[in-house]
């Protein structure tokens, strides 16, 4: 997959034919794209192991009928695969656990539009294995990793499923008012945010050409109408009225999705890139509000601000051929560390990031789409390999992109 197909698969990027990008924009966005579970990790406490671990536990009975999941029978401070890609069996690294992972595949449609469908390798926590997975549109999983809220079939849809992943099962379904394209869990569990569309953000329409290298095809028609908070016991929910934005260089105009998200202390809600003034924050009632201090240099990666709150990761950091990215201090924006990484997808705890990379003594000078997950850690630039070189396979057609959860 080269660089043009990489950015129109994750991004399906986009718009009119005469409408100008910044320079740099797509490579920006591409990061953002994939949803960003960091924000919701907290550091494991006591952790002193430090073994790859190459089997998982058979869950036992934690008390009643209660079973443990299999991200918690395995005790291990680090579980990885570097023989697997895309994993077979569970990773982990901290108190951070790969919960699933996705690949997206263009579909056309019988009237020339496209829908991009996934494909979900999603954590089974009885086997501790993923489970290749076509039933879902979208799926956010729970702090802890034993539920995922789950989307049907076609988007925007009329309810939100509640699947126990031990059990395979939907335990509930909870009914909306306002058609669903995407759904976040707050940072304890108790909310979720569903960004309501009014078509499907994950289709491309002819009637909305768009040109990609030089040729026209369907593009995405920004359709989102705003918010709801749902409360997970109850199923109540209240919604909130935001369409997308009409500035041309938004995010919206190069890419449908304009999904909601948490800020760290899940007291917000933000939408838009992750920098200003793409990114808007509102509070639960609707109101749009500032930026929080706390997240005024977060900025594209995916993993944001560390558990504590006191680092945030930064972006490319290399120089001539060297592949770094910088870890900054959250206050003041400015560097702290280095480290040798790609891209920087979430805190294993508040002195280890879950990083893209390759590690340097085995692929140098391999080009930057090689890469892998690695455990990398702040201070002694340690790499510990968790999965094998990301690629495609039989059952997986793409390039995988993982999503993370607590243990």
């Amino acid at each position: 997959m080269n660089v043009d197909e990489l950015v129109r698969d994750t991004l399906r990027e986009s718009a009119a034919d005469t409408v100008s990008v910044p320079a740099g924009f797509a490579d920006r966005v591409l990061a953002v794209r994939r949803r960003r579970r960091n924000r919701r990790i907290v550091a494991a406490a006591g952790v002193t192991a430090a073994v790859v671990a190459v089997a998982v536990a058979v869950p036992l009975l934690d008390g009643g009928d209660e079973v443990r999941p299999a991200s918690r029978m395995n005790s291990s401070d680090i579980i990885g695969h570097p023989d697997q890609s895309p994993p077979k069996d569970l990773i982990a690294a901290g108190d951070t656990v790969l919960a699933a992972f996705r690949v997206s595949k263009g579909v056309k449609q019988d009237n020339g539009d496209i829908v991009h469908t996934p494909t979900y390798g999603l954590l089974n926590q009885k086997t501790g294995r993923y489970e290749k997975t076509n039933k879902w549109a979208f799926l956010d999983v729970a702090p802890g990793s034993r539920t995922a809220a789950v989307l049907e079939r076609e988007l925007p849809a009329d309810r939100i499923g509640l699947l126990d992943l031990i059990t395979g099962k939907v335990d509930r379904w909870i009914p909306v008012d306002h058609g669903v394209g995407g759904v976040a869990f707050s940072p304890d569990g108790k909310k979720l945010v569903a960004t309501t569309y009014a078509k499907n953000p994950d289709r491309d329409y002819v009637d909305h050409p768009m040109k990609v290298n030089g040729k026209r095809q369907p593009g995405p028609a920004p359709s989102r109408t705003g918010f709801s908070v749902v409360d997970v016991a109850s199923g109540e929910s209240d919604w909130h009225e935001v369409p997308p934005p009409e500035d041309e260089f938004h995010f919206s105009s190069i890419n449908s999705r304009e999904d909601f998200d948490w800020s760290h202390d899940g007291s917000l809600v933000f939408t838009g890139l992750s920098s200003e003034p793409f990114r808007q924050y509102y509070d639960l009632n609707g109101d749009e509000t500032g930026v929080p201090v706390g997240e005024k240099h977060v900025g594209y990666p995916e993993a944001g601000l560390s558990p504590n709150g006191k680092l945030v990761a930064g972006d490319f950091a290399g120089s001539g051929r060297e592949i770094a990215v910088a870890v900054n201090d959250a206050k003041t924006g400015k560097r702290a560390y280095k480290l040798p990484a790609q891209q920087l997808l979430a805190w294993a705890d508040d002195k280890r990031l879950i990083a893209w990379g390759c590690d340097p003594e085995k692929c140098a000078g391999k080009g930057e789409f090689r890469n892998q997950l690695l455990l990398v850690t702040i201070g002694t630039n340690k790499v510990v390999p968790l999965s094998g070189f990301r690629k495609a396979s039989d059952d997986y057609p793409g390039r995988w992109n993982p999503i993370f959860g607590t243990r």
